[in-house]
């Protein structure tokens, strides 16, 4: 028979099984909400199921329930997601026949385990292609040590098709030598499975109902039973403990490293890049070691980020450098960053952040929600919040708007050409009028006219031949 159009299959419906315990993961986190690379291990798995059109998700909970399911059922997930409990846990048969009430039987039902979360959605459509509407499909690859896995029994004849899986608790010494194991992800027709699931047992090792039995079911009943081998340990990699974890996401971060340097990126050591979120790249764009990525960052042509920053939630334009141990973080409001800025080093950027082209933030300054227009600089120890800047404004070292009254917050609005001198504290809410001055050590509480000199502070006292105090010696 010939594989059916993509076109002509039926529609997908996918199950995440998600009701394990985790033990060794020594947490009160369930394992499926476990993160890698800043996202939980559960929502990788259904972000692929949404890249593969599925018309629903079905979460599979257990242990954890009331944690696991109100991030899968939150708003915003690209795809229709329910949940059923599995209570108790009897097996990976049992936990699937929970949704089998919820299932419709037009389907092609694809089964993917909530903590194996690199599986990429082209293998999956590989594998839904292989089931073609009509047929059990199971995701297989070999592993130098099979142990712990369900080896593929295939029956040596024509076409080797797949006779059975056998448990490794389950197999003999003959059968463990087999190489070829069952990645936990299948894919099949709804209406056939339910049947098979019916006819489960828990005569096995382990007295539990195993999904895997489903095989000898389709091969009974002269059901194609279709393997499809691929060679990516990572894609079907499950886990079971922090160790694991660990070892996942230096793998991930890797492969995603060596990803952005085929795409022209200039990474110092790709083993040293940490990637949580997506990043956009223009051309020549040159990253530093120990660098973190959250959120949605984009960089510029011919940026530089130098070592040891944290990015999140920002758009850097072309040309501008970030220079080491700098901290961005845009949050739900985002941080911008204009053309040929200098930002750093051991600088800060809040959410509402925007700054113009050739803006410098120099070291210990900490910008939020404040615009700073072309050109203007705080280039030591400041902190600009809820401030309008214009441009070429120079703002002092030591400076800060003091924009929070202890109820309210106020703006600080400071016109074009303005120089701030060092250690000054603007009260908010207040105006520095355009080319004006404000002498150094100065508190503004009131505004002022464009090109004045505002100068607020005690007047200086000297003493001449003043004594400093001396210790009375001790009795």
């Amino acid at each position: 028979m010939s594989p059916m159009s993509s076109q002509s299959l039926p529609p997908i419906d996918v199950l995440v099984m998600a009701a394990g315990k985790g033990t060794r993961m020594k947490s009160r986190l369930p394992k499926v909400l476990q993160r890698l690379a800043g996202v939980p291990l559960v929502q990788h798995v259904l972000n692929t199921a949404a890249q593969l059109n599925a018309r629903s998700a079905v979460v599979i909970t257990g242990h954890g329930a009331d944690q696991v399911e109100p991030l899968v059922l939150a708003p915003g997930q690209a795809l229709a997601v329910q949940c059923v409990r599995q209570e108790p846990q009897l097996g990976t048969g049992h936990a699937v026949q929970q949704a089998v009430p919820v299932l419709a039987d037009d389907g092609v039902v694809v089964v993917l385990s909530g903590d194996v979360p690199l599986t990429q959605a082209d293998t999956l459509q590989a594998l839904i292609a292989q089931c073609g509407g009509d047929k059990l499909a199971l995701l297989t690859i070999d592993f130098t040590d099979p142990t712990g896995y369900g080896r593929i029994v295939r029956g040596g004849g024509q076409g080797d098709a797949v006779q059975a899986i056998v448990e490794h608790k389950d197999a003999s010494d003959a059968q463990r030598a087999i190489r070829e194991v069952y990645s936990g992800i299948m894919a099949v027709p709804a209406r056939l499975l339910k049947a098979w699931l019916a006819r489960l047992d828990n005569q096995n090792a382990q007295g539990e109902y195993y999904l895997t039995d489903v095989v000898k079911f389709a091969v009974a009943d002269g059901v194609p039973v279709v393997a499809h081998k691929i060679h990516d340990a990572l894609q079907v990699a499950g886990i079971n403990s922090p160790v694991q974890l660990a070892e996942l996401e230096r793998a991930h971060q890797l492969r995603q490293a060596h990803q952005y340097m085929e795409q022209g990126v200039r990474l110092k050591d790709p083993a040293r890049f940490d990637l949580r979120g997506q990043l956009d790249c223009a051309q020549d764009v040159e990253i530093d070691v120990n660098c973190i990525f959250e959120g949605r960052v984009s960089l510029g042509e011919g940026v530089k980020v130098g070592a040891n920053c944290i990015i999140a939630n920002c758009t850097i334009a072309a040309g501008a450098v970030i220079h080491p141990f700098t901290h961005i973080d845009g949050e739900k409001l985002g941080v911008s960053v204009g053309e040929g800025a200098l930002i750093g080093p051991f600088a800060r950027l809040r959410p509402g952040a925007q700054l113009g082209a050739q803006v410098h933030i120099g070291n210990f300054v900490e910008v939020k929600n404040s615009t700073m227009a072309q050109g203007a600089k705080a280039n030591h120890l400041a902190y600009l919040g809820d401030a309008t800047v214009g441009e070429r404004v120079n703002y002092g070292a030591g400076s800060i708007t003091a924009n929070y009254d202890g109820a309210n917050k106020h703006r600080t609005v400071i016109e074009a050409d303005v120089h701030i001198g060092s250690n000054c504290v603007l009260v908010a809410p207040v105006t520095i009028g355009a080319g004006g001055t404000v002498g150094g050590g100065s508190t503004i509480t009131k505004s002022t006219e464009p090109g004045a000199l505002s100068v607020a502070r005690g007047k200086q006292v000297s003493i001449a031949n003043w004594t400093r105090p001396v210790k009375k010696p001790k009795d």
